[in-house]
């Protein structure tokens, strides 16, 4: 991992780190990625797993503007997965606490535009966030979760290197829960460089 901009020793990442892969930006999700988040979170089909139904606009916007407090507050939360060939939002995802609770563990989330489904875009993003929450922040661990019937979600958290851990209620239903550690993920996808605001 190459890192830019960075202070020795610093233990937290800047307010807004990018990530880059062989074929994706992460970029700190801002008011510039609205349209292209709106593809995503306003699609029905693809938020079926995830809360049940699309997004209204009035509810993007609030996502943005929550996430990148959080950004500045944390040094994590929601990325625009950016093509790195067309320039064009593929997908959304973020380190986080599970529930948005500071005291649960850190999960990798993520979702793709629908078009852009079964590219691998997914596992090579999981894979980024995952280094990212080991790396950067220091993470012993991080878990990811998901429907027990979101059999896409659930391939990627293997694809990664992820163990079952079995059912779990969080979000108000029954997960399934996997979970990685250090060193456990796989080495492939090229490297990952890490670089703070421009």
């Amino acid at each position: 991992v190459r890192r830019h901009g960075r202070r020795p020793g610093r233990l937290m990442p800047a307010p807004s780190t990018t990530l880059s892969t062989a074929r994706l930006r992460l970029e700190p999700v801002e008011p510039r990625h609205f349209d292209g988040l709106r593809l995503i979170s306003g699609d029905a089909a693809v938020m079926h797993h995830i809360t049940g139904r699309a997004e209204t606009p009035e509810e993007t916007a609030a996502f943005v503007a929550r996430h990148q407090a959080k950004w500045a507050q944390l040094g994590h939360a929601w990325w625009a997965f950016v093509a790195i060939d067309s320039g064009e939002i593929v997908g959304t995802g973020a380190v986080q606490n599970i529930e948005y609770d500071l005291g649960n563990p850190l999960e990798l989330c993520w979702r793709l535009r629908a078009d852009q489904q079964g590219k691998g875009y997914a596992t090579e993003a999981a894979l980024a966030m995952a280094r990212f929450a080991f790396e950067e922040l220091r993470a012993g661990e991080v878990l990811a979760v998901c429907r027990p019937e979101n059999a896409a979600s659930s391939a990627v958290m293997r694809r990664i290197g992820m163990r079952y851990r079995g059912i779990e209620r969080w979000y108000e239903t029954d997960t399934e829960v996997y979970r990685l550690v250090p060193g456990h993920e796989p080495h492939h996808g090229g490297p990952v460089k890490t670089a703070g605001p421009a």
